[in-house]
């Protein structure tokens, strides 16, 4: 999965040290219970906690998915990579590169990341918008996966940070929908990179990864940069860029797509 990384460093940032892991396994309602208790004792309102939490079931699509990730990688990069990039999708991404000249000039002046690796972030993790960016509610998927013993400690953080997604007025609950580890958005951030990395880029005053093109790649830029990329250095595996490339995805062959897709849209 991608992110888990960052997303494990986020979590005590999150709940604020101010409350203490609800238990998992067991009965599902007593632990949304509690995981609503730890959520308003984080600063998120009665209101927003009963709105979301209520009612909420266990989806078990949502743990089969979860336990087959560990298979995700399997293939070598020549049979991966000649998957996920081909001519539809470069001739794709050097059109978005011509249409969003512009916004990627000032994401590049301001963060510091190249747009080339920025739009082939944008076309893996979703076809620059167009694909599938999930359809399942996250809070849903997210009490699901917290619930599960497995990972509980990662997800109830990320759980936290949903339910602040919605506090902060950044996406209403009814749109907090995506994929199935609770990824959100065009380049599918999990919550809780999404609230410590996510830009207002488009100076409406909400940071909207399902919708606003700017939003999506000055957080995207902003991860990377915050993770130590540096502009004009080289990406490819062995450097530090493809180091910092590790916060965005920790595996070595998600990250050289990365790179090969982005020296396609350079027309290396």
């Amino acid at each position: 999965m991608s992110k888990y990384a960052l997303a494990i460093a986020f979590i005590a940032c999150l709940a604020g040290g101010s409350a203490q892991a609800a238990r998992c396994g067991g009965d599902f309602n007593s632990f949304v219970a509690s995981m609503a208790s730890e959520a308003q004792a984080a600063g998120v309102s009665a209101s927003v906690t009963s709105a979301a939490l209520s009612g909420v079931q266990q989806d078990g699509a949502v743990l089969a998915f979860d336990r087959r990730q560990r298979y995700t990688f399997n293939k070598s990069f020549e049979q991966y990579v000649s998957t996920r990039v081909g001519p539809g999708r470069i001739n794709g991404g050097k059109a978005l590169l011509q249409r969003h000249a512009a916004l990627l000039s000032r994401i590049e002046q301001q963060f510091g990341v190249p747009r080339y690796i920025l739009v082939a972030i944008w076309g893996l993790e979703s076809d620059f918008g167009k694909g599938d960016i999930g359809k399942l509610p996250v809070v849903r998927t997210l009490a699901t996966l917290a619930h599960d013993c497995r990972r509980t400690e990662l997800f109830q953080g990320e759980l936290l940070a949903a339910l602040k997604i919605v506090q902060r007025g950044d996406l209403p609950l009814r749109d907090l929908i995506g994929a199935y580890a609770g990824e959100i958005g065009q380049t599918q951030f999990l919550p809780s990179s999404y609230i410590k990395y996510g830009v207002d880029f488009d100076g409406d005053g909400h940071v909207d990864l399902r919708h606003s093109v700017p939003d999506v790649l000055a957080s995207t830029a902003n991860l990377l940069h915050t993770s130590g990329f540096k502009m004009g250095q080289p990406y490819s595996e062995g450097t530090a860029n493809f180091e910092a490339m590790r916060e965005w995805n920790r595996a070595v062959i998600y990250r050289k797509t990365i790179g090969y897709f982005a020296d396609r849209l350079a027309g290396q």
